[in-house]
């Protein structure tokens, strides 16, 4: 039987970043099980379309999801990056054991 998820890889980096805004890429890639390039890709998209910023801090980055940003299927318009966030809060502090 294929593997497939629920929520898409997009959305597991973004909740990675929500929870760790300093969450290394190899450490993102560990998480959701992608490779640490594919963590690059999946981040820069994210950043290009404007649902996380980036700003570097020295030798590291620090990411800051944008909560108001739309998602983007029409089946979820009216519904905001911050209500996805708001769902999965709870559960968010596992996500902390990588850093």
């Amino acid at each position: 039987m294929p593997h497939w998820l629920f929520l898409s890889h997009h959305s597991l980096v973004l909740l990675c970043v929500a929870v760790n805004p300093t969450m290394r890429l190899r450490e993102i890639g560990d998480r959701v099980g992608i490779t640490e390039r594919a963590a690059h890709r999946l981040v820069s998209d994210l950043v290009a379309a404007g649902y996380v910023t980036r700003t570097r801090e020295g030798s590291r980055n620090r990411y800051a999801v944008n909560r108001d940003q739309p998602l983007r299927h029409e089946l979820l318009e009216g519904h905001t990056v911050g209500e996805l966030l708001d769902l999965y809060a709870p559960d968010l502090a596992r996500l902390q054991e990588v850093s």
